[in-house]
């Protein structure tokens, strides 16, 4: 991937991130930090995927790098990392591929009733990408909270 292609993809994840942390009125002054985290985190999946990893481990790395990136700016504008986490994942959630499987899951409906064959066929490909979808999910989620499970302690209850 060069750079030209990854700065492009940067700018429009952040301007991605940008109008969905607008939609849900969050302060003009986190804005900035949520456009960072969003076009920050896309590129960097972008960047893994150029570089060989699969979709999954690169929205794992891409969206642990957003959770990180996120206490930072949590700390800098003394603010909710939820804000900045939530905001910088969401140009990552798979859309494409949860759509994939809906149309899938249309076409084996009307497969069903043809033959067994090309139904069977649909089926393990409906399948793979619904378990891509989910796997996608479970990793935005894991990345974001990844600072909190490995640095934060809880105090013990006594």
């Amino acid at each position: 991937m060069n750079g030209w292609t990854l700065g492009q993809d940067l700018f429009w994840s952040a301007v991605a991130a940008l109008g969905f942390a607008v939609m849900f009125n969050v302060p003009r002054r986190l804005l900035p930090g949520c456009a960072l985290a969003g076009g920050l985190g896309h590129a960097l999946r972008a960047l893994a995927m150029g570089m060989g990893l699969p979709l999954e481990v690169a929205t794992l790395a891409a969206a642990t790098a957003v959770g990180f990136l996120s206490e930072w700016l949590a700390k800098r504008y003394e603010s909710p990392r939820i804000v900045f986490g939530v905001s910088g994942v969401i140009p990552m959630v798979p859309g494409v591929l949860a759509y994939q499987t809906m149309l899938g899951v249309f076409e084996l409906a009307g497969l069903i009733n043809l033959s067994v064959d090309p139904a069977a066929d649909e089926l393990v490909r409906t399948a793979v990408l619904g378990i891509k979808t989910g796997l996608v999910l479970i990793t935005l989620a894991l990345g974001i909270i990844a600072p909190n499970l490995l640095f934060r302690r809880q105090q013990p209850v006594v």
